[in-house]
């Protein structure tokens, strides 16, 4: 598969290097392989090319250089509207769908796992033209987490997410909920709060 775009995302050397790969390998191995030539932000990107997400004409439009914010939109079209000539509901929910967890898998780092659990939308209004949808995380919020899940066999955090049309006015708010866990922690284990209580008694 001959992915063009990667020479523009690097350049030089590590741009041949990355096309080589890409050409070479089938699109499932390949991110693995080349995950190491371009930076996180870009790799994230690439969901653009997600065939669920171009086919619905949902696209990253930002991500911050530390993976704490990302900004997503999607316009109404022909192809992706519903019957009554709105948005769909399950595109209003999809453009919603993995950015909290991907912030979290970069943020958090190796030692944790996070996964999507849950989720509720609650629609609003119809939804026309461009919608749009901030993800945004403090690094107090991703501290807290970590601090969290350290204490803890896991935790469940919950996040609200909005989505909005182009005067402003909230058309779905979802609500999720992730998973998060250390890779080192088993079931059954104290946790590490009621061990240091053990510990001062």
């Amino acid at each position: 598969m001959n992915l063009v775009f990667v020479p523009e995302i690097v350049s030089g050397e590590t741009a041949r290097k990355c096309q080589g790969l890409i050409n070479y390998l089938d699109w499932r191995g390949a991110p693995a392989r080349f995950s190491s030539c371009m930076s996180k932000s870009w790799k994230l990107k690439l969901i653009n090319f997600w065939p669920p997400y171009f086919g619905a004409g949902v696209r990253v439009k930002r991500i911050a250089p530390d993976l704490r914010a990302i900004d997503v939109e999607m316009k109404l079209r022909f192809w992706n509207q519903n019957y009554v000539g709105t948005h769909f509901g399950g595109s209003l929910y999809a453009m919603t769908d993995p950015f909290i967890m991907l912030m979290l898998i970069e943020n958090l780092g190796r030692d944790y796992i996070v996964w999507d659990k849950a989720a509720l939308i609650q629609f609003k209004k119809p939804g026309k033209g461009k919608v749009s949808a901030r993800f945004a995380l403090t690094a107090n919020e991703i501290d807290e987490i970590r601090a969290q899940a350290d204490r803890e066999y896991k935790i469940e955090p919950k996040f609200t997410v909005s989505v909005t049309d182009e005067s402003g006015e909230t058309v779905a708010l979802v609500e999720k909920t992730l998973y998060v866990r250390r890779k080192d922690r088993k079931k059954g284990e104290p946790s590490r709060s009621t061990e240091a209580g053990q510990r001062h008694e």
